[in-house]
């Protein structure tokens, strides 16, 4: 199995790798069968439960939960996500071809790119530190590394990727998984491009994130089940009409890539 899974309906959701510079749906370790998922049957969420996830210490900024914010205000409604909309971010939405499900938010900014997704979670723990563990595990089954460090958003993972250039040589191109444990979800970003080596060119796309509010609603999800995601202008579950664009954003343009040749 991958380490999430898409939806409800139990399909399994392969693990995140870097390819033409964003990160695409696709398994690092390329035997799904070596990584560990949840439990499902044990940890389905339930709304009628009291127990109460007991987050770490928030920050003077997010992400945040719907419960933590008045309104949208200038962000864009992508359905479990509501994106800071910022000029000059290009916007890519990632489409998975079986089901026709949106499975990722794509941004790209200045030869940098950051993947965006929404999980649900249990009520009780986080998931990030297994998450983490999971991924550099694959990251170097795969023949990469990954390091485990500090980061803006508590704990991430460092990792290169192994990938093959069009010249058939071996290379590595670097990412950062960051990822953040809210109320009954999990949001997990990817940096890939010069923000998963440059900390100032991180920042904009850091800030990004930090400033996204999850929508995690009352359905019963398994834990590491993909909220639901939508394209802009699409209506929401309410009937209501969700804002096309945002000035600045470009859903079609493809992000940058940087590739270590060894």
């Amino acid at each position: 199995m991958g380490l999430f899974r898409r939806g409800p309906s139990s399909h399994a959701m392969d693990d995140a790798a870097v390819e033409d510079g964003v990160v695409e749906n696709v398994d690092l370790a390329g035997a799904g069968e070596d990584v560990l998922a949840a439990e499902r049957a044990d940890e389905m969420s339930d709304a009628s439960q009291e127990t109460v996830i007991t987050l770490a210490q928030r920050g003077p900024r997010g992400p945040w939960d719907a419960s933590e914010v008045e309104d949208i205000g200038l962000r864009v409604d992508l359905g479990a996500i509501w994106l800071p909309g910022v000029t000059g971010i290009e916007l890519r939405m990632e489409i998975d071809e079986a089901s026709n499900q949106v499975t990722a938010v794509a941004l790209n900014l200045n030869a940098s790119a950051l993947q965006v997704q929404a999980f649900a979670a249990p009520r009780t723990e986080g998931i990030w530190e297994d998450i983490r563990a999971e991924i550099a595990e694959s990251v170097v089954k795969q023949g990469g590394s990954a390091d485990d460090l500090p980061g803006p958003f508590g704990r991430e993972l460092l990792a290169r990727l192994p990938v093959r250039t069009p010249e058939g040589r071996t290379g590595h191109r670097p990412a950062r998984f960051i990822g953040h444990d809210g109320p009954r979800w999990f949001l997990r970003g990817v940096l890939t491009g010069k923000a998963a080596v440059d900390p100032e060119a991180a920042r904009a796309l850091e800030d990004i994130f930090a400033d996204i509010v999850v929508i995690r609603g009352s359905q019963a999800l398994a834990p590491r089940d993909l909220l639901p995601l939508r394209l802009p202008g699409q209506a929401g579950s309410d009937g209501s009409a969700v804002p096309a664009a945002v000035p600045g954003l470009d859903p079609m343009t493809r992000g940058p890539e940087i590739t270590e040749i060894h």
